[in-house]
């Protein structure tokens, strides 16, 4: 006779194996760096963690080349930057297609091709160039017969929900309803597509410690919450704000649109001010993560929509611009050792335990929940990041008070906020402006790296900073008068 706990686990084993196929664990491999392996050191990488998706940021043909024959499902993507040649010419998107998809294919398995990235949050206003590149680039697919096989959407940040919270209240923000949803959705829809979303609990945590439970974000053991409008009770945020996005579209009649996240992750080491970066956090979001889409189903709201999440990212990526997170997202280090240790395929999970230290969750901490001091209260600003060039942050300012709908009114000439008249600090007014109006969500500090979170208000780093210069100015000008007398007296 089989004791009682041994057949549980024979069943709990068994039952890992049955719901293999319930959901599916990529991984994106971006390349900001210039310390990373090779591409064919990636891939045997790749293979040896059982990963078998990608998520590229491009069509490298190194890249590409070598992951031909390996098994491995990719996904590419076609740059924010030629969105409007995409958009203008079929030309320019049969030849693209051709160039970076037909030359690879079947032997590199591209399933899918992400037109753009996060578009409705890039300073480059290609917004109104997205649904006419999908469709442009699916008649190239269509003229080589790969249409069946390949399949086009384009990824969106949350931040472009009008509503997130309760997720049965999700709304895509109005201005992009008829302008982009609809016909992006209604596009999805006809070419049997789906829907790639972007989401990081990280940031909501990040931004709201004093009302989310860090276990709550970490996929651990809670109470759950409860969603007022449906009485759904949510025990983890990325259900939560999944969810969101399946709400908003069910708002506009796409019930039956597929959703894949292409982008989730948390970092595993941040600046003092990114509240939960560590690799303890990264380690238990990714790994609790993996456990629930291999082995847990679809959301509250849709249960059985088996979901393909892409973890971000495989490696640190050195040369990203922004706060210290941005550099820690990575699974591994470019060395390919492991960053913390987590499975990837429903064999690794029969080993797998949330190392949680004894001081976690939501246990008092300097007299907080969560591990969070007393001197951080949740409260955030978005501020122009100096380091990422004029063009660059004159591009992003150009777009938070245009399409971004930021309110510029008080930076303009005469106005209260004129002053200090410098590009970065009316950068830093119209990117918090955004931010702020855009309820803090993921993905609205960021403009392409020329912005960045911070935990004190913009306005009084930017008196301090102009008052700084001010005086290093007026000091030096006194110097200079002063040298020059003195140099003309003596003539």
């Amino acid at each position: 006779m089989v004791p009682i706990f041994a057949s549980f686990s024979l069943l709990l084993i068994f039952a890992l194996f049955i719901v293999a196929d319930c959901g599916s664990i990529g991984v994106n491999y971006g390349r900001i760096a210039n310390n990373l392996p090779s591409a064919t050191k990636v891939v045997e990488l790749l293979k040896s963690q059982g990963l078998n998706r990608v998520k590229v940021y491009d069509t490298d043909p190194a890249v590409l080349h070598a992951l031909s024959g390996s098994g491995i499902k990719v996904t590419v993507d076609l740059p924010n930057e030629q969105l409007f040649a995409a958009a203008k010419s079929t030309s320019f998107a049969n030849s693209w297609v051709q160039r970076n998809v037909a030359a690879y294919y079947p032997h590199t398995e591209i399933e899918a091709i992400a037109v753009g990235n996060e578009v409705f949050v890039d300073p480059h206003n290609t917004t109104k160039f997205l649904v006419p590149a999908m469709k442009n680039i699916h008649q190239a697919l269509v003229k080589s017969n790969l249409h069946s096989d390949i399949k086009i959407s384009s990824p969106i940040a949350l931040s472009a929900l009008q509503n997130s919270y309760p997720s049965s209240a999700g709304s895509f923000r109005p201005e992009l309803i008829e302008l982009v949803f609809k016909p992006m959705l209604n596009f999805l829809r006809q070419t049997g597509s789906f829907l790639m979303v972007n989401a990081y609990p990280f940031f909501a945590y990040e931004s709201n410690t004093d009302v989310i439970s860090l276990d709550y974000a970490l996929f651990r053991e809670n109470p759950g919450v409860v969603d007022a409008g449906n009485g759904l009770r949510y025990f983890s945020l990325f259900d939560a704000q999944i969810d969101a996005v399946f709400a908003a579209m069910s708002a506009l009649k796409y019930d039956d649109i597929r959703l894949v996240v292409t982008e989730t992750g948390w970092p595993s080491k941040g600046d003092e001010n990114e509240i939960g970066a560590s690799v303890e956090n990264a380690a238990a979001y990714n790994g609790n993560l993996v456990r629930r889409i291999l082995t847990g189903g679809g959301t509250p709201l849709r249960p059985k929509a088996d979901l393909t999440v892409y973890l971000f990212a495989l490696f640190n990526e050195n040369n990203k611009f922004g706060p210290t997170s941005e550099r820690n997202y990575g699974l591994f280090y470019p060395t390919e050792e492991k960053v913390y240790d987590i499975p990837f395929t429903v064999e690794g999970l029969k080993n797998y335990h949330d190392r949680r230290s004894p001081v976690a969750g939501n246990q008092p901490v300097n007299g907080r929940k969560g591990g969070v001091s007393k001197s951080t209260t949740g409260n955030t600003w978005c501020v122009a990041n100096g380091e990422a060039g004029k063009e660059k942050l004159q591009a992003a300012l150009d777009f938070a008070c245009g399409e971004g709908g930021a309110d510029c009114h008080p930076i303009q000439p005469g106005a209260t906020c004129y002053d200090p008249n410098t590009l970065e600090a009316h950068a830093s007014f119209a990117f918090n402006s955004y931010y702020q109006k855009n309820g803090r969500h993921m993905g609205t500090c960021y403009f392409g790296g020329a912005a960045y979170v911070v935990t004190q208000p913009p306005s009084a780093y930017s008196i301090l900073l102009s008052l700084f210069n001010s005086a290093h100015i007026k000091l030096f000008s006194a110097y200079k008068l002063f040298f020059n007398k003195v140099h003309v007296s003596e003539m």
